[in-house]
């Protein structure tokens, strides 16, 4: 199920919260479970069977990390099983087609047979709820976290449908003492509805229509250089104002349960260097790479050459982990150079001398060059649109549909507006913090009734980071 559609506003959501509302405290977090199970398989309900399987699984490791008497050995290994375990069921659903096709264009090059690829089905969000497991048993192992009491609390944490399919990245210590306990008041609620409000029409208003710019860019056989930039342009601003519109009603419908997440974005594209950038963009993963992957590896405690290697091999992972294609593996090194570069430089961009209106367009411009990689269908195709960028290739006649779509009035104010969004400094977390006035909610309402038009007017409603 999908947020930005009428089954979600106007039948899950309304059902879910009347019956929230009237069930005893005890019996909310097994209500959360079941909703959630519904939620998550809409799309194929098979997909609920591999959840609850991974859940019940962490569930009862945790029980042997943390049971009186085990030894440190005996809780390694099962630290050990469980990561294996649920990497392999990660690794099979996500990157065996990946991984047996490489293989296979490998065996054609050498002359060799290729083997029969068997089809697999990525379940939605995958990636979202099996990190989310994964961080319950590592900090039940490191000793930041207490076990869950019981398995309603530990189900509902690993299913909570507001952060299920597309982040943020929750960890099970943040919501610990939430999930036992948590304040339910009509300032929070209000405040709620207020950021899923203003998520919504990020999404709808603002990021479909970009996409729409960006797709006919990006799937035109022979964009002319201005195009290829309006495209590249128009995803970067699709691919924010998606993600960041979806972690905002995440925050949202949280708040109307009583959570308090974590804000994922801050102004990520008012980075004056690609290091300041990952400290804004999808925050929720950067602090978990961080504290799981690039701390595991020795960070930056065994000399700089150490270092470069671990932030090259966090980024590749990270890239890895957005999608099982050669695309992100090179997005992932791409931003790993960077990073490395930069700390070579003492976490100082070459542009570093810049005014700071400067180093914020030269960084937002490096990263368009990697939002090429991310929306490409391949590296040949990303070439090819580069290639168009720079004027390397033959533009063709500007195609009607091209020209209709990307220079219409209403695409270019929509643009514009973005522009204007993505450079100033309040944020919808932070704005979303205030009560909710009377004033807030004369804008709010018209701006709530104008997205929910548009949604019914909208065909295209992706969101793209569901495939991750």
């Amino acid at each position: 199920m999908v947020f930005t559609t009428q089954t979600f506003v106007f039948y899950f959501l309304p059902l879910f919260l009347l019956v929230y509302y009237r069930l005893p405290c005890a019996w909310r977090n097994v209500w959360i479970t079941l909703a959630s199970y519904v939620f998550y398989g809409w799309w194929e309900p098979w997909f609920v069977g591999l959840m609850l399987f991974t859940t019940v699984m962490d569930f009862l490791w945790g029980k042997v990390i943390t049971r009186p008497g085990a030894t440190r050995r005996q809780q390694r290994l099962a630290v050990f099983f469980c990561v294996l375990t649920n990497l392999s069921l990660l690794g099979f659903f996500k990157y065996y087609m990946f991984a047996a096709e490489t293989l296979n264009r490998l065996l054609l090059a050498v002359g060799a047979e290729p083997f029969r690829v068997l089809q697999v089905v990525l379940p939605i969000g995958i990636s979202f709820y099996t990190f989310h497991s994964l961080t319950y048993i590592l900090d039940l192992y490191r000793g930041h976290a207490t076990p869950a009491k019981s398995f309603s609390v530990f189900s509902a944490f690993v299913s909570l449908f507001p952060d299920l399919v597309a982040g943020p990245i929750i960890r099970y210590k943040t919501l610990a003492e939430q999930l036992h306990q948590r304040e339910h008041s009509v300032a929070r609620f209000s405040s709620g509805v207020a950021m899923f409000i203003v998520g919504f029409a990020k999404k709808i208003l603002l990021a479909n229509p970009c996409g729409q710019v960006a797709d006919a860019a990006f799937n035109a056989a022979q964009p002319g250089v201005l195009e290829a930039w309006v495209g590249v342009l128009a995803y970067s601003f699709q691919i924010y104002f998606d993600f960041c519109g979806y972690s905002d009603m995440a925050v949202g419908l949280g708040r109307m349960l009583g959570f308090e997440f974590l804000k994922n974005f801050d102004a990520p594209y008012r980075s004056g260097s690609i290091t300041e950038y990952w400290r804004r963009w999808h925050i929720s993963l950067s602090s978990v790479l961080r504290d799981y992957l690039y701390f595991a590896l020795g960070g930056n405690r065994k000399g700089e050459r150490r270092t470069y290697f671990n932030l090259a091999v966090v980024m590749l992972l990270g890239g890895l982990w957005h999608g099982a294609k050669w695309n992100f593996v090179v997005w992932g090194a791409y931003h790993g150079f960077l990073l490395a570069f930069e700390r070579w430089r003492g976490k100082r961009s070459v542009y570093s001398a810049l005014p700071r209106p400067g180093r914020i367009a030269a960084t937002f411009v490096l990263t368009l060059f990697s939002w090429v990689l991310f929306r490409a269908d391949n590296l040949r195709l990303a070439k090819d649109y580069y290639s168009a960028m720079f004027g390397l290739s033959p533009a063709g006649d500007l195609a009607p549909l091209l020209a209709a779509t990307i220079y219409s009035p209403y695409h270019l104010l929509i643009l514009a507006v973005c522009a204007g969004l993505i450079f100033q400094p309040l944020q919808a977390h932070d704005w979303g913090q205030s009560p909710v006035t009377w004033g807030r909610a004369m804008l709010l309402v018209p701006l709530f009734v104008i997205s929910l038009l548009a949604m019914f007017s909208q065909a295209f409603n992706p969101f793209l980071y569901f495939q991750f």
